[in-house]
């Protein structure tokens, strides 16, 4: 499918220069009185140096100082929005993953994800020869077949796809985390949750089993890990930018979230054409309301073949990448091109106008211009 988006020009900046000190004449100490000069010979003016290199040389200087206090503003600055927990120095379409991941038990945080993945691969996903690991979750096949699944619904389980492994992690983490909460409340094992299954990860269950506390065989990752944690913390707070809950990047467009066709391969129910499905179809009545996901500008908003009444919408750059979400087969278009919109605000209504096959709003997520799943940077249970 064609991706409409249009090229945001630049602020224009006015280029302040520091106007050169002017030269100061020092005061010149009483003279004879002139001698008669030779008749023809006239009093030289100030030399080419003195007109042209020394004013060349002060303004250089100026224009200097000037940029070594910070010089000209970005005219491309990050979402103003975008609060810290997107100035993680990690790819921006991992934190919706992170989240996802560590919702699914209370004991983990996405911070400790992040972490983890941290120590076991600083965030590449080359493959270890020797041990096998493979991606940024570091898994080895047999591990992978266990905990591995096509979580961002590509056609594909790869370990060194990184929404498939962080999800992977995330479960086999959440699967430890039940292991260890069932011995402490037994009474087999003493220490904090987080620690037990981060040490279960290093050592394995039975190893914590034996030791009832962190063993000592594990302390080493502990101890690596903990250290990384908080230069993720910021991932644990919420920076929807719309009042919705932590883990979510956008709020809802419609509501509730009813998915009818998620994002993945499938097969196109008009055309018949098997590909990519760019976006997630909710089930809505003709006429419903939809609204912003997140603050910014609008960059498209027409009717088109395929797509019918389409708005796109430009958030600005999280971490240098640009966000964008699309809304599809509207029946009414609310905004027009130029136009700022803050997260809820109303845009247009549910519609099946293009190639449809009944009322919905088929929702894109676009990040530097590829398709993302637009499931995990939503607000959970429509916001």
């Amino acid at each position: 499918m064609n991706d409409e988006r249009l090229a945001q020009a630049a602020d224009d900046t006015d280029e302040t220069r520091p106007e050169p000190n002017p030269l100061e004449q020092p005061e010149q100490p009483e003279q004879p009185a002139p001698q008669e000069r030779p008749p023809g010979r006239k009093r030289r003016g100030p030399g080419p140096f003195t007109l042209l290199v020394l004013p060349a040389l002060v303004t250089v200087t100026g224009v200097a100082a000037f940029l070594a206090l910070g010089g000209l503003p970005n005219p491309w600055p990050d979402d103003p929005d975008a609060k810290p927990s997107t100035a993680v120095d990690i790819d921006p379409s991992y934190v919706p993953w992170l989240r996802k991941a560590a919702s699914a038990c209370t004991v983990l945080e996405p911070s400790v994800l992040a972490a983890q993945i941290d120590q076991l691969s600083g965030w590449s996903d080359d493959s270890d020869e020797l041990s096998g690991q493979k991606g940024i979750a570091a898994f080895t096949d047999s591990e992978w077949r266990t905990w591995g699944k096509d979580d961002d619904g590509n056609g594909g389980s790869s370990p060194r796809d990184p929404a498939d492994a962080i999800m992977a992690l995330g479960r086999r983490d959440c699967s430890l985390a039940g292991k260890v909460t069932e011995l402490r409340t037994e009474g087999r094992v003493n220490g904090d949750l987080v620690e037990l299954t981060l040490a279960a990860y290093a050592a394995g269950p039975d190893a914590v089993t034996e030791a009832g506390r962190v063993p000592t065989e594990a302390k080493a990752y502990l101890d690596e890990v903990q250290a990384l944690i908080p230069r993720y913390e910021a991932l644990d707070r919420d920076d929807s930018g719309a009042g919705g809950s932590a883990g979510a990047l956008l709020t809802a467009p419609v509501t509730p979230l009813t998915i009818t066709s998620p994002y993945g391969s499938r097969e196109h129910p008009l055309t018949g054409v098997t590909k990519l499905h760019t976006g997630v179809d909710f089930a809505a009545p003709q006429g419903a309301q939809v609204v912003a996901a997140r603050k910014g500008r609008v960059v498209f908003a027409a009717l088109t073949s395929a797509y019918g009444n389409r708005i796109v919408i430009d958030h600005g750059t999280i971490q240098g990448k640009r966000l964008e979400t699309t809304y599809s087969h509207l029946s009414s278009l609310g905004v027009a091109v130029g136009q700022t919109v803050e997260a809820g605000a109303p845009i247009g209504h549910v519609g099946s106008t293009g190639l449809s096959t009944g009322p919905h709003l088929h929702f894109e997520v676009i990040l530097d211009g590829y398709y993302n799943d637009p499931r995990p940077w939503l607000v959970p249970n429509g916001g």
